[in-house]
């Protein structure tokens, strides 16, 4: 009896042993992957505007009757981030906008853009805190880039061109943007694909 129960414990062992080297095989396999995983950007959906295309340029009323300057010849960049009050997702966003909108200050205005109702959106205004962002009313604007789905973004550069765009779920896809912008390529995936 004694000699089973020594050789059970024998067999136990070493099956802990392979079940330990699998595990780190299994745990090193993992990195690679995620090493090999590019990050995700913003998804340019078929579109009717491109990245280099001259972007719109309008004179538009917002929400708090300031005159806003969409597009055009300007010092700094311009993100247009169109929203709706009924999305979700866009207002799940709202505070990384205002995030990034501290954050890269330096060099980007920010410009929330919609259509509809202006009591919905003055009431969005209100509930998150928007009071400093111009916030546009514009069923053009959105037309004149090809907004489809919500939330998207458009980022025109210092001469009205379009630098980035896509459909922006989360911050990464917003940074990858302003990434973008900075590598002088029409998305993520295009740098990736060139490296």
């Amino acid at each position: 009896m004694t000699g089973l129960f020594l050789a059970s414990q024998v067999l136990l062992w070493i099956a802990v042993g392979v079940l330990a080297v699998l595990v780190a095989a299994l745990a090193r396999q993992v990195g690679v992957l995620h090493e090999r995983i590019a990050p995700a950007g913003a998804l340019t959906l078929h579109q009717k505007v491109n990245v280099g295309d001259k972007g719109p340029d309008m004179r538009l009323t917002a929400l708090d009757g300031a005159e806003v300057q969409v597009g055009g010849a300007r010092d700094r960049s311009q993100l247009l981030f169109f929203l709706s009050p009924d999305c979700p997702v866009c207002k799940t966003l709202l505070p990384v906008i205002k995030s990034a909108r501290a954050a890269e200050r330096n060099w980007v205005d920010v410009v929330l853009a919609s259509d509809g109702e202006a009591a919905d959106h003055r009431r969005l205004v209100m509930a998150e805190g928007l009071s400093g962002i111009p916030y546009v009313l514009s069923e053009p604007l959105g037309r004149a880039l090809g907004v489809s789905k919500l939330p998207y973004a458009v980022l025109l550069d210092e001469q009205g061109r379009i630098a980035s765009l896509g459909l922006v779920n989360n911050r990464e896809h917003l940074e990858s943007l302003f990434e973008a912008k900075e590598r002088g390529v029409a998305s993520i995936q295009q740098y990736l694909a060139q490296r």
